[in-house]
């Protein structure tokens, strides 16, 4: 009967600590920017001037996008998707770093891009495989 207790208390003990740990941390803006990078210079084979610009564009981009979760006061671990009143603002965002990048790429580089371009989006909710979610989408 000890053993019993025992090995319930290890068990409870262990179960414990296991539901303390902290969420993993997302991944800071050079490692973002990092990661775009590789995965677009991958698949489109960019040049320096191209890929110096496009850099540029996605750190605009991701800046733009921390201060739109910024604004809501909650942590930002793990991205959370944009509020439903900052979607609009998150939208342009969007619209204007593609501009941007349409600048800097050629016309069959960019259609690689745009299709590329939705699994770049990291997965949360209701959008669990980096796709975009669509417009009938009931907003959060």
């Amino acid at each position: 009967m000890k053993k019993k207790f025992l090995t319930l208390f290890t068990l409870l003990g262990c179960i414990a600590v296991m539901a303390q740990s902290e969420p993993p941390k997302p991944p800071s803006k050079s490692e973002r920017l990092k990661h775009v990078t590789e995965k677009i210079n991958k698949e489109i084979h960019l040049t320096a001037a191209q890929k110096t610009k496009l850099e540029a564009a996605y750190s605009e981009f991701f800046d733009g996008m921390e201060k739109l979760r910024s604004k809501e006061g909650k942590p930002t671990a793990p991205p959370p998707p944009p509020p439903p009143a900052n979607r609009e603002a998150a939208e342009k965002l969007s619209a204007a770093r593609d501009a941007k990048i349409k600048t800097v790429l050629n016309e069959t580089q960019f259609r690689k891009y745009v299709a590329m371009e939705k699994s770049l989006r990291p997965p949360g909710p209701g959008n669990k495989e980096g796709k975009p979610l669509p417009p009938s989408a009931p907003k959060q």
